[in-house]
């Protein structure tokens, strides 16, 4: 099944996010890999692909897990909780409608 998880950054956390970020993406790259991955990426903090100084809020992975607890699990063992970039991390089973 596909779970949607959210991370909400805590303040100020971009020179902790940068820090820790190729941790990060390879683990998403593992995902990917394995075929599990939907989507990912970063909430920029304003209007623009590159917020510069301004950082990220938050980030959004979809993806395939055999069940919520293991989704769960996963996120919680991601570099950016551990390095105290997210402030909270949310899993939601995800149903995917479009594109088909």
């Amino acid at each position: 099944m596909l779970y949607a998880i959210t991370g909400l950054d805590t303040p100020d956390s971009l020179d902790k996010r940068l820090s820790v970020r190729p941790s990060h993406l390879s683990r998403l790259q593992t995902l990917q890999d394995e075929g599990r991955l939907i989507l990912a990426g970063p909430f920029p903090a304003v209007d623009s692909n590159d917020p510069g100084a301004a950082g990220f809020t938050g980030s959004l992975i979809v993806a395939e897990f055999p069940t919520l607890a293991s989704a769960k699990e996963w996120a919680q063992a991601d570099p950016y909780v551990a390095a105290g970039v997210y402030a909270k991390v949310e899993v939601k089973p995800f149903r995917k409608v479009f594109p088909a």
